[in-house]
């Protein structure tokens, strides 16, 4: 498995925080730290500070994502966003699937399915989420849960959309702001069979580039070590993103 045939990802999920004023003094703060990055940076923000990021990274290295979309084109759905609206204004990437969607707001291996599907056929570059919660982990069971995440939402996803505009990102929910992560080993280990899966659905060359990230409390501190392991291709990174210093730390260690 050659990791050279990969280009890691290094995602900030802001998550709800920032006002337009602060994301666009963070985002104009990030843009010297991270010009030389050897890895795609992407800043995935919330809806409100979308055209502020966007204005201010244009012309940079820094790519702008938004943190969900619908899976509806358009239609009666009060509060929602369509991922051709993102398309729209210029926005790249989109994060589908978080645990946190899963487990606040009813999303289903299904509706991720739908969402991933809708933000591929608007154009968008999919950050694609799958992870387990302590209790399957403990039960042994962490592949199982992963996998099926894994599959249910790449179904109908050809080969070429998994290597072009997928990027698979395990988050166990139980790192995800308790400040747990995984060790090194937990995270190659899952990433690994992962990208087992792409293989078993796509052939091994398909899942040989397809980037496939770790996220769960990824730090300044530990990002050397995870993003050394050889299924490991770049982090989603939730609190240090909002620390400028600590991000660009994290985006250092991914190349």
């Amino acid at each position: 498995m050659d990791k050279t045939l990969r280009t890691p990802v290094i995602a900030g999920n802001w998550k709800m925080n920032l006002l337009p004023a602060g994301a666009r003094a963070l985002a104009e703060e990030l843009i010297p730290l991270t010009k030389d990055a050897g890895c795609e940076v992407v800043l995935c923000v919330p809806y409100i500070d979308l055209p502020t990021v966007l204005a201010a990274t244009a012309g940079t290295n820094l790519k702008v994502g938004a943190q969900n979309c619908h899976w509806a084109e358009k239609g009666a759905f009060t509060g929602e966003i369509a991922a051709a609206m993102l398309k729209d204004i210029g926005v790249e990437y989109v994060i589908v699937g978080h645990s946190e969607r899963r487990a606040l707001f009813g999303d289903t291996n299904e509706t991720v399915a739908a969402r991933t599907r809708a933000g591929l056929d608007a154009g968008l570059k999919v950050i694609l989420c799958v992870g387990e919660i302590k209790e399957e982990r403990l039960q042994g069971i962490t592949l199982e849960v992963v996998r099926t995440q894994a599959k249910i939402a790449l179904a109908g996803v050809s080969a070429e959309e998994l290597q072009e505009r997928i990027v698979i990102a395990y988050e166990p929910v139980w790192a995800i702001g308790t400040g747990l992560t995984a060790t090194a080993g937990q995270a190659n280990e899952v990433n690994k069979g992962i990208r087992d899966l792409l293989a078993e659905l796509y052939g091994q060359d398909a899942a040989d580039r397809t980037v496939i990230q770790y996220g769960g409390s990824m730090n300044a501190g530990n990002a050397a070590q995870l993003l050394a392991q050889p299924d490991v291709d770049g982090g989603l990174i939730g609190g240090a993103s909002l620390n400028a210093a600590d991000f660009a730390a994290i985006v250092k260690a991914a190349g």
